[in-house]
């Protein structure tokens, strides 16, 4: 009778099968989901755990709105910290990331940090000391105001951290091409040619500029090494290595972005495996003099319409 039933109704057969067979798959999808947020989750406190009691503190923040006409782009302030020995900070590296999740675009604006600039509620000075005299506000309403860019988040890192964030992040190092021998003033020696170097090698390399270019130089292979980086983001490595990378960044790098918008965002990026990373440098070509102030030293002054008119251009939605 039973056989004579399966007969009578075979496609209340199939469909028994065939939900038996999404069972599983659904099943196993949601395993294998539980799997990598367990990997992620001790990943992310194993990094945390690698640097803790690394925290700076920068101040108090307040981003700019969004563009509505432009959502899915933000601008971060970069800032690079050194302490000058008394326990306060000036910015070795000041930089913007203006990045388009969207488009998957990134434009990272480098700032000389000998700009003569205008500090709000200070007295005219290197840009470099904004953030000394007033911590990352001062810093952002200084280069948001003199370059009419809106900055969103920011994150600080302490050059004594950047060694350790390198290593955690990419053990194997990062593939430069050292152009000639470094030594002076940065710790390491550097000699030329193809090489994958390690945290100390690459914060040196980055740092390096005993030399006739000086800090032109300096801000040109700081710019390379953030292109190393974005290129070794997408291997297979790096990708395993992403929660591990995001607790540390969350002692070692102080932001406004919550560790959920860390982890989220690193893996973003990530996914992005296609992430186009251009870069400019201000002040431009032609667009600035050299000069000397009693109170503030050597600086550069520029031509800020001129600057202005370049940061707009490099910026613009194709």
């Amino acid at each position: 009778m039973e056989e004579h039933f399966e007969e009578q109704h075979p496609e209340r057969k199939r469909k028994r099968r065939k939900l038996r067979v999404g069972r599983v798959f659904i099943t196993a999808a949601i395993f294998f989901m539980m799997v990598i947020a367990a990997y992620s989750y001790f990943q992310y406190k194993q990094g945390k755990a690698l640097t803790a009691g690394s925290k700076i503190d920068p101040g108090e923040f307040q981003g700019d709105l969004l563009n509505p006409q432009e959502p899915t782009r933000e601008n971060y302030l970069l800032l690079g910290i050194d302490n000058d020995g008394s326990g306060k900070y000036r910015t070795d590296t000041m930089m913007v990331l203006s990045w388009d999740q969207a488009a998957g675009t990134a434009h990272l604006i480098s700032f000389m940090r000998d700009i003569y600039a205008q500090i709000p509620g200070y007295q005219s000075y290197k840009l470099n000391t904004a953030y000394y005299l007033g911590g990352v506000q001062t810093a952002k309403e200084t280069i948001s105001g003199m370059f009419n860019i809106p900055i969103h988040h920011y994150a600080v890192v302490d050059f004594d951290n950047f060694e350790s964030i390198m290593d955690i992040a990419f053990p194997k190092g990062l593939e430069i091409n050292v152009q000639k021998e470094m030594s002076e003033k940065i710790g390491v020696t550097l000699k030329p040619g193809v090489q994958r170097l390690n945290g100390k090698e690459l914060l040196g390399y980055a740092r390096f500029r005993s030399d006739e270019e000086g800090d032109f130089g300096r801000v040109a292979r700081q710019q390379e090494v953030i292109q190393a980086v974005k290129d070794e983001l997408f291997s297979v490595s790096t990708v395993m290595q992403a929660p591990k990378v995001a607790g540390a960044l969350d002692n070692f790098i102080e932001t406004d972005l919550t560790s959920k918008d860390e982890l989220t965002k690193v893996l973003t990026v990530i996914a992005k495996r296609k992430l186009d990373l251009q870069s400019l440098r201000i002040p431009v070509e032609d667009s600035y003099s050299f000069t000397s102030y009693r109170h503030a030293g050597s600086v550069i002054e520029i031509d800020l319409d001129k600057n202005r008119e370049a940061i707009r251009s490099f910026l613009a939605t194709p």
